[in-house]
This record gives structure tokens, sequence and C-alpha cells, in this order.
């Protein structure tokens, strides 16, 4: 098996990149932003916002619930606020379940 490097974790996330993970809109992720006050990026000094990683760990938390799960924004803040560790593990449940989806959907179509 060949030596992988293991990639070099981003310190901050433009917008910009922020929206490609989560197939949306930049506009999405400014009203998620000013809706969910667990988001808070950094602004440089031309005024950009620079997420970090638990920025972007927030928006999979409210993207599994208002996209995935069907929550209301008002909804998605009361599941937050009452109970995040449970969400939090539930959203790693499903990124888990998914990866494995992915690893078993490549080794079919490997097989043929």
């Amino acid at each position: 098996m060949p030596y992988k490097e293991k990639e070099i974790d981003k310190v901050y996330y433009s917008i910009g990149e922020v929206a490609k993970m989560f197939n949306v809109n930049t506009s999405l992720i400014r009203f998620w932003e000013k809706e969910f006050d667990i988001i808070k990026p950094q602004k440089n000094k031309k005024g950009n916002r620079l997420f970090t990683q638990s920025d972007v760990d927030n928006f999979h938390i409210i993207f599994h619930l208002v996209k995935e799960r069907g929550f209301t924004l008002q909804g998605a803040k009361e599941k937050l606020k009452k109970n995040k560790t449970e969400t939090v593990n539930s959203v790693e449940i499903v990124k888990s379940l998914n990866k494995i989806k992915d690893f078993l959907l490549d080794i079919k179509k490997e097989l043929g």
C-alpha cells in the first residue's frame, strides 16, 4: 500500500469554500451566520469572512438539521439549545454511515 501523507487541515476557509462544501450559495452561509450564534467567523482587513474548522463543523450540524432532517430554523435553534451534544453525535453517525456507504459503493464498482 503506497504511503499517503495526511492532508493538512486549513486554519481558515473562505465563504466560497464553505458554500462549495455544502453545495449552497454564499448568501445562505451569510444568512445562517446571522441566524445561529454558534457561527463566529473572523474577518480579515478587507472584511472577508474567515471560517474555522469549528465553524464548518457547526455548519454541518445546521445543514443536517435544516436540509437533511427538515427542521425549521427556529426548530434547529431550539434543538441546538436543548441538546447540542446529542445533535452532534447524530451528525457524526450520519457522516460515518455515509463514508461506509461510499466505501461499499466503490467496492461494488470495482467488482463490476
